[in-house]
């Protein structure tokens, strides 16, 4: 099952070939694919890199020898001599930038500083841009941290919009490599603006983008400790929704998971439902299916199956390996809060088995949640069942509960039809031709 559901094969067409790397040797811990399979895909990838030294130990052991070709040689030759001459000009820049005097004499203000340097050092464009050379070549080369101070001196000074929005996403990359989470969350800031205020030449275009960004933006999000409150927002807002459902919906496995680990965000989840459901004919998994079990079927039984099936899925997932835990535990809470909402008396041991628990740890997990979450209702020890108290909710209550969210789901269920008629045209148009 873990092969079924790896996501790997959906996300590298949207990922830089060094953010796809860790995916591999995370695969390679896990044995879902023969190991001579993942040797070779990460020689591969890595073959148009700078990382000579590397590249070479991977044919060595893929090989079985102790020789390489001579043009590992010849390459790693010309690589050293490379990094050099892009240091030596790089350098110069920084040696001015870094100099007390320049440091003394700049001012907010970029333009002006530019005018600056270039009238009293002689800065030029081209010995700007030896830092944005430097620091991809820094990249290419594996030296993330080094990669990322370029290309932050690089948008410091430079006034090139292109070369600046490429060096932003070279940066997130780095710090992402590097684990710098903090920084690399102020870069997703940055970048979200910059693509949702940006005029680009087709609305293709910007959907894209935006694939990208979602895409990188999960290593950000479920490493930074804000990250989940992050991706709940990002995910569920309109155009990324959008985007979601158009381009990518196998996305809605980390949005799923996000918000099932998240208990200040249970308030999302009748909006979760909703889009699961319009997106099952598109895409489905173990994590997926445990919702629409739940609060759909109300299928306690297969819920569970289901959330077993997410213990295997979570555990091959190099994004959501970390939750586990959290996801099995909250996911529970929520078998048995729904469980309790729709029953007048609930058998204990019928309940403990639902959840996969032993008799006394069914116990203490039902008085924990009636506790947490303040449900009204006793618990009679005798008959080892629990006695629900109903509240009825006031038509008024009722009627304000049906329109929350209703803005959200009508954009929502808009950008579903816009999407079939798109592909009933499509259809169309293929047919007469």
């Amino acid at each position: 099952m873990a092969a079924t559901y790896d996501l790997t094969p959906n996300l590298i067409p949207y990922l830089d070939r060094h953010l796809v790397f860790p995916l591999l040797e995370f695969l390679s811990m896990r044995k879902i694919y023969p190991e001579i399979d993942l040797l070779k895909a990460k020689y591969e990838l890595l073959a148009k890199t700078n990382m000579v030294d590397f590249i070479s130990v991977l044919y060595k052991t893929i090989h079985d020898t102790e020789e390489v070709p001579s043009e590992f040689t010849t390459k790693r030759n010309e690589v050293l001599q490379n990094l050099e001459n892009l240091q030596t000009e790089a350098q110069k820049v920084l040696d001015l930038i870094e100099n007390p005097e320049v440091i003394a004499a700049l001012r907010q203000d970029k333009l002006q500083n530019l005018n600056f340097l270039k009238e009293k050092y002689g800065l030029t464009d081209e010995m700007i841009n030896s830092l944005y050379q430097f620091g991809q070549f820094q990249y290419n080369c594996g030296n993330y941290e080094g990669a990322s101070d370029m290309l932050y001196h690089f948008r410091v000074l430079s006034t090139d919009h292109e070369l600046n929005i490429s060096a932003l996403w070279g940066k997130l990359a780095s710090d992402i490599l590097d684990s710098n989470w903090e920084v690399a969350l102020e870069e997703v800031h940055k970048l979200k603006e910059i693509i949702d205020q940006r005029n680009f030449a087709s609305p293709l275009h910007q959907l894209q983008q935006r694939t990208w960004f979602i895409h990188w933006s999960i290593f950000v999000f479920f490493n930074h400790p804000k990250g989940r409150d992050n991706i709940i927002d990002l995910f569920l807002s309109p155009s990324y929704i959008n985007t979601i459902q158009t381009a990518c919906p196998w996305i809605l496995r980390y949005l799923t998971t996000a918000i099932v680990t998240n208990k200040r965000r249970k308030n999302i989840l009748k909006d979760l439902v909703k889009i699961i459901q319009q997106e099952s004919y598109e895409y489905k998994d173990p994590i997926t299916e445990f919702i629409e079990s739940l609060y759909v079927k109300f299928d306690f039984e297969g819920a569970q199956r289901k959330l077993k099936e997410c213990e295997e899925v979570l555990n091959n997932d190099f994004f959501l390996v970390a939750t586990l835990q959290e996801f099995v535990e909250n996911a529970r809470h929520l078998i048995s809060e729904t469980y309790c909402r729709i029953h007048l008396k609930i058998d204990i041991s019928g309940l403990s088995q639902t959840l996969n628990l032993d008799q006394e740890a069914g116990e203490k997990w039902i008085v924990n949640l009636i506790r947490d979450t303040r449900v009204d209702a006793k618990i009679d020890f005798k008959e080892n069942t629990v006695i629900m108290n109903q509240n009825h909710t006031s038509i008024y209550q009722q009627v304000i509960e049906r329109t929350k969210g209703l803005s959200f789901r009508s954009q929502v269920l808009a950008s579903t039809i816009e999407k079939r008629e798109a592909h009933q045209n499509s259809n169309v148009a293929e047919t007469t031709e």
